[in-house]
């Protein structure tokens, strides 16, 4: 009687080898970084508007600075999907 060897499919899977020379990629490209710090900024000077005077209901604290606030919230979720450009 000859032993036969049965494989399973554990066996036949086989692990990828990484080579540690080859250099990590980043997943945003310098424009998706470039847009990201422009969104920041712009959010930053909505909140400035929001502060204003002391004028509680003056229409850039009520209208214009929420206005400008989510147009940077726009453009962080633009910074975020935007794939970068084919080299």
């Amino acid at each position: 009687m000859a032993l036969q060897q049965t494989k399973t499919a554990a066996s036949k899977t086989q692990t990828p080898v990484s080579n540690p020379t080859t250099p990590g990629q980043f997943i945003f490209s310098k424009d998706n970084y470039m847009w990201l710090i422009i969104s920041i900024a712009v959010v930053a000077f909505g909140f400035v508007l929001m502060s204003g005077t002391t004028d509680i209901y003056s229409t850039t604290k009520i209208v214009i600075a929420p206005i400008v606030v989510l147009a940077g919230f726009g453009l962080g979720f633009y910074a975020i999907l935007k794939k970068p450009a084919a080299k």
